[in-house]
């Protein structure tokens, strides 16, 4: 892959701001659907000279396109990351939310899940951060916890207030598999973590890659039958960011990024 001269076209899913969530009345743009490319996740691509590519959720009101849809981005676009955010909510993977707090964006549900079967279809790699790790298993089958502190136990601090990515716990790598191949001779690591949710049933086709040592918590997950699908519950655009991670998750990009390559290679491109 030449990087400088055919550098990737690598599609981002939105985060989608909801003008009627309880928010504070900021008035202006505020009072409108937004939807938005975190700027650590395009950075953290843009480290291997990638060209990240927001693609906007298909508007379902008096504003449809008339001939753009997500296969066209899926046929221009070399490969798919999917951002991190909100829930996934529950009714998306059958349940009930236990708690009004944990329902999750079930607009943004539809939209990904679109997406990924969009990009899939089309042949091209798709890579999931957090939420995209969740969305995934429930594009695919699979279920979640909807909180792991009151369904899972405690024993792991996910998510600590006012830390954010600072929140670290360790993470063991299965022999054998995609994550072991990225990170040869690595067997347990550290990771930053800032979620609530997690994998409760994983999806019929998936492997895991790894897991949360002392409570057995999903940590990474892929799909390699006809096609790249992987998908960290961590932010690797975070540490690249900072730069005070003890893990350095630019492997993980690399590898990515060489599948869009071969991908788009084997299509002739």
């Amino acid at each position: 892959m030449n990087s400088i001269l055919t550098p990737p076209l690598i599609g981002v899913s939105a985060r989608i701001y909801h003008p009627d969530l309880p928010v504070l009345d900021l008035g202006g743009v505020w009072t409108k659907t937004l939807h938005y490319l975190e700027q650590s996740v395009a950075l953290w691509l843009m480290t291997q000279d990638a060209v990240p590519v927001m693609v906007p959720a298909m508007a379902t009101g008096s504003l449809q396109p008339r001939t753009i849809n997500l296969h066209a981005y899926a046929a221009a676009l070399d490969g798919l990351v999917l951002q991190g955010g909100a829930d996934v909510a529950p009714q998306t993977y059958g349940e009930e939310p236990l708690r009004p707090e944990w329902a999750g964006d079930a607009v943004r549900d539809a939209y990904e899940i679109a997406l990924i079967r969009a990009f899939v279809a089309a042949g091209k790699p798709v890579f999931g951060i957090c939420r995209g790790l969740q969305i995934l298993n429930v594009a695919f089958g699979g279920t979640l916890y909807q909180d792991l502190a009151t369904q899972h136990g405690h024993s792991v601090i996910h998510f600590a207030d006012g830390v954010y990515e600072h929140n670290y716990h360790c993470v063991d790598i299965q022999p054998g598999g995609w994550l072991a191949d990225v990170y040869p001779g690595q067997q347990r690591t550290w990771v930053n973590s800032i979620h609530h949710q997690a994998i409760r049933r994983l999806a019929p086709g998936f492997r895991i890659e790894a897991f949360s040592p002392d409570d057995q918590t999903i940590e990474a997950i892929s799909c390699h039958e006809g096609s790249y699908i992987a998908a960290v519950q961590w932010h690797p655009e975070f540490t690249a960011e900072r730069g005070d991670s003890p893990f350095d998750d630019q492997p993980l990009l690399r590898d990515f990024l060489q599948a869009c390559a071969t991908a788009k290679a084997s299509r002739g491109e």
